[in-house]
């Protein structure tokens, strides 16, 4: 019933930028949080970013620095910005919206992919 969509992704040159956005059809201030995942080929899912209803957001090692996840309240929107992508972020990036501590959401999930 909830659906959780990503877009945003493509192909990028490593250095470059790009920018997720993440759409709900809920209003996403009923969510405790929102986070971005990604899963590289042959890997594991992994936690990217995560933004809370206050606002409040925190970031994998990897991302700190490099990476901005956003929300815009309005629109039922979560955003990642990505900067100095390198190849090792290659990966498919998911969004997960969290209610609460039993139930979560997960989005299809969008492409990125780093050209060296």
């Amino acid at each position: 019933q909830v659906q959780v969509v990503e877009s945003g992704g493509g192909l990028v040159q490593a250095g470059g930028s790009l920018r997720l956005t993440c759409t709900v059809n809920r209003n996403i201030l009923s969510f405790r949080n929102m986070d971005w995942y990604r899963q590289a080929s042959g890997k594991e899912r992994e936690f990217v970013a995560s933004i809370f209803y206050n606002n409040w957001s925190n970031y994998s090692t990897f991302a700190e620095g490099r990476f901005t996840i956003s929300r815009d309240n309005t629109k039922n929107a979560i955003y990642l910005e990505m900067n100095s992508l390198k190849v090792d972020d290659t990966g498919v990036y998911y969004c997960k919206a969290d209610p609460d501590l039993r139930r979560i959401y997960w989005g299809q999930g969008t492409q990125v992919t780093v050209s060296s």
